[in-house]
C-alpha cells in the first residue's frame, strides 16, 4: 500500500515543534534544480609537496607533484534527480631515491624503490529527493567517525553508500555504511578498511550521527559507528562562542568519544574515553588558544584508517576521524591513559594590511602513558611503555595570492619538532612545504 506523503510532512512538522526546531526547510534542494549538465562542475588542483623527515632508524625525503581533477554534475529535474561525481588522481614521484623512501606521499615496492607515479580513479552515482541525497561509490566522507584524510600527496577514499539529508532547518543528518578504502598511496578500490594503531582490518565499517545549529553561536554534534568485529564508537561535539567587545570573541569546543570492541573483537578488548575542550580567544588579528585532552583506558584511543598495511603502502593509512584538540601534525597524544595540553597563537595578517598571509605556532606535551596493563591478546601490547611522555612543537606560515592570474595559489610552510619515548615516535622533525593551485574549469 502506497503511503501518503503529506501525513508524513506533518508527521515531521510536529515532531520539530516538539523538540523545539525551526521546522521544514523553506527551501528544496532538488526543486532548484537546474539539470545534469547545467549544475555540473569540474576542478582541477595543481598540489606540489616537498617531504623530509628525520627521525629513529629513518630519513625520507621526497619531492612529488599531483593532478587532482574532480567532476560534481548537477541533478537531473523532476521530484528525483540523479547525478554522478566524478575523480582521476595522478601522483608523481619529482625526487626522492630507495634510502629515503617511507613517506605517505609516495609508494614504494619490497625493495624500497619508490614508484614514479601512480594514480587512481572512481566516481559515485547519487540521487537527491527534496533536500536528501543517497549516493553510492568511491568518496570522501567527513563525518568525525568516519573521515578520509587530504593530508598528504594524494587523498584517501572509501566505497560504499552514503544518505546526507537537511529536510529540517539547522538539522544536518548523516549515515553511511562502507566496505572498502583507499589510503594515501594505494589504488586499489578493494583496500581495507583498518584500526589505524591496531592495524586491524573489517570487512565493513557504519555510521550515523546528526549536527544541529541552535543559532549562529552553538551548534551540537552526535555521531554512532561501527567498525564490524572490532569497535563500536560513539562522539559527542559541543561548539559555542561568544562576542565580545568589538573584533574579540571568545570560543569552547569539546569533544568526546567512547569506543567499546565488539563483535569478535579482532583487535581485542577496548574500553577507552577520550576527550578535549579548547578554548580560543580572538583579538583582531590575535588567536590565543588553551586546550587539555585526556584518554581515560588501559588501550589508546584508535580510529579508522583506510588502504593497506603492505610495506609501501601501510605510511598513509591514518584517517581524519580525530576530532580531539591535540591531534596535530606528527602525534595524535592518544596513548592509554595519556594526558596532555596545548598553548597555541595564530596571526591572520589580513586585517594588518597583508590580506591572505597568516601565521601558528603550537606547543602540547603529553605525559602519563601507560601500557603496563594490556592483555596480551590486545592488538596493542607491548608498544607503551609505564610512564612515557611525548612533546610536540608546531609551526606554520601560510599565504594565499588574493588577486590576479594566480588568484588562490596558496604556499604553506609546516614544521614539527616531535621528541618523546619510542611508542610516540621518538625524535623527529617534519618539514612540508606544499603548494597549491586550485582552477575551476567550469
Amino acid at each position: 500500500m502506497k503511503r501518503s506523503v503529506e501525513p508524513m510532512k506533518l508527521s515531521t512538522l510536529a515532531l520539530s515543534v516538539a523538540l523545539g526546531l525551526p521546522g521544514l526547510a523553506s527551501a528544496s534542494d532538488q526543486s532548484d534544480a537546474k539539470g545534469f549538465i547545467e549544475d555540473g562542475s569540474l576542478n582541477l588542483l595543481s598540489r606540489n609537496l616537498f617531504w623530509h623527515q628525520t627521525g629513529p632508524g629513518a630519513h625520507q625525503r621526497d619531492w612529488s607533484q599531483a593532478f587532482m581533477l574532480d567532476y560534481s554534475s548537477g541533478f537531473t529535474q523532476g521530484t528525483v534527480g540523479f547525478g554522478i561525481d566524478a575523480f582521476g588522481y595522478l601522483g608523481l614521484k619529482l625526487d626522492g631515491g630507495a634510502g629515503r623512501a617511507g613517506s605517505p606521499n609516495v609508494p614504494f615496492d619490497g625493495d624500497g624503490e619508490p614508484q614514479k607515479s601512480y594514480g587512481k580513479a572512481g566516481g559515485d552515482v547519487k540521487m537527491r529527493i527534496s533536500n536528501s541525497t543517497l549516493a553510492y561509490g568511491d568518496m570522501k566522507p567527513d563525518a568525525p567517525v568516519f573521515a578520509t584524510a587530504d593530508n598528504y600527496l594524494v587523498p584517501q577514499t572509501a566505497t560504499g553508500f552514503r544518505l546526507q539529508s537537511h529536510e529540517i532547518e539547522g538539522l544536518n543528518l548523516d549515515a553511511g555504511r562502507f566496505t572498502a578504502g583507499t589510503g594515501n598511496t594505494t589504488t586499489r578500490h578493494d583496500g581495507d578498511l583498518l584500526a589505524s594503531y591496531a592495524g586491524v582490518s573489517s570487512s565493513a565499517a557504519s555510521y550515523a550521527g546528526a549536527k544541529y545549529e541552535f543559532n549562529k553561536q552553538f551548534n551540537a554534534s552526535f555521531y554512532a559507528d561501527r567498525l564490524q568485529d572490532i569497535w563500536d564508537q560513539g562522539y559527542v561535539n559541543l561548539d559555542f562562542t561568544q562576542p565580545l567587545a568589538d573584533q574579540q570573541s571568545l570560543n569552547l569546543d569539546f569533544n568526546l568519544y567512547r569506543t567499546l570492541d565488539s563483535g569478535s573483537a579482532r583487535a581485542g578488548q577496548i574500553d577507552t574515553t577520550a576527550y578535549s575542550l579548547a578554548a580560543a580567544y580572538t583579538l583582531g588579528a590575535h588567536t590565543f588558544t588553551l586546550a587539555g585532552q585526556k584518554v581515560h583506558g588501559d588501550e589508546p584511543f584508535d580510529y579508522m584508517g583506510f588502504g593497506s598495511m603492505d610495506a609501501g603502502n601501510a605510511a598513509g593509512r591514518y584517517g581524519n576521524s580525530i576530532d580531539l584538540a591535540d591531534s596535530v601534525q606528527y602525534s595524535d597524544f592518544n596513548g592509554p591513559g595519556e594526558r596532555s595540553w596545548q598553548v597555541r597563537y595564530d596571526l591572520d595578517m589580513g586585517s594588518l594590511g597583508v590580506p591572505g598571509l597568516s601565521f601558528m605556532a603550537r606547543h602540547i606535551r603529553g605525559y602519563g602513558i601507560d601500557g603496563s596493563h594490556l592483555n596480551a591478546d590486545s592488538a596493542y601490547y607491548g608498544a607503551y611503555g609505564s610512564d612515557d611522555r611525548e612533546h610536540e612543537t608546531d609551526a606554520e606560515a601560510k599565504y594565499v595570492v588574493q588577486s590576479g592570474p594566480a588568484k588562490n595559489l596558496s604556499f604553506r610552510l609546516r614544521e614539527a619538532w616531535h621528541a618523546g619515548d619510542a611508542s610516540t615516535g621518538g625524535h623527529l622533525e617534519q618539514t612540508r612545504l606544499i603548494t597549491e593551485y586550485p582552477l575551476n574549469i567550469f
